[in-house]
């Protein structure tokens, strides 16, 4: 499984914004050590978008092509649809319930077989969750101190669009987001210009 293994915190600095959600990402970035600070022709913002979008998700350039082609033939703004595409990730999902600190550690978690789709074991990261699955914790996994930690104390991740039962270390997606819930700082319309461009 091809995963981005570049330095996290520096590509937060590159990047201009903290895309992998660390506190401490940001910390030793200064003005103009970002690509944002520079000055950029058109191109370069849609790129410089492009590749904030791609390190959020943590998705790799060709996935992330095939992505954008089915966001296209939505019937809604391909950026909107784009980013829908992204948010409904298992691995994403996993990590928006809570259960990982992060969306790599979440990706792992899926990978070694700890998450339950509908009471199924799935281990591909990249599988695309629907309204009314319910996504859990393994029954051995619950044993783990670090993802039963993760969970009860991840008060930062409550969502509209998906609900949490701390009782049986699940979660569900009750509905598809809105554009405007899911909390990423990213001008999707850019990514699908450049995407369009090339």
């Amino acid at each position: 499984m091809a995963k981005m293994m570049k330095p996290r915190f520096k590509e937060c600095r590159r990047l201009g914004l903290n895309v992998y959600g660390h506190p401490k990402a940001m910390n030793r970035a200064k003005p103009g050590s970002s690509r944002a600070d520079k000055k950029l022709s058109n191109y370069g913002k849609q790129l410089l978008e492009k590749q904030r979008l791609r390190a959020y998700y943590g998705v790799m350039e060709k996935q992330f092509k095939k992505y954008v082609e089915e966001a296209k033939k939505s019937k809604e703004l391909t950026g909107n649809a784009l980013v829908k595409i992204l948010e409904t990730r298992l691995d994403n999902i996993v990590y928006r319930l809570g259960f990982a600190s992060s969306i790599s550690q979440a990706r792992q978690m899926v990978v070694h077989g700890h998450i339950n789709v509908n009471g199924k074991k799935v281990n591909i990261p990249s599988y695309r969750t629907k309204v009314g699955d319910v996504i859990s914790l393994r029954e051995k996994s619950q044993k783990i101190d670090l993802f039963r930690e993760n969970y009860v104390t991840n008060l930062t991740n409550n969502l509209p669009y998906i609900e949490k039962d701390e009782s049986s270390f699940s979660g569900k997606l009750v509905r598809l987001p809105e554009r405007e819930e899911i909390p990423i700082e990213i001008e999707d319309q850019l990514v699908v210009e450049f995407y369009s461009s090339i």
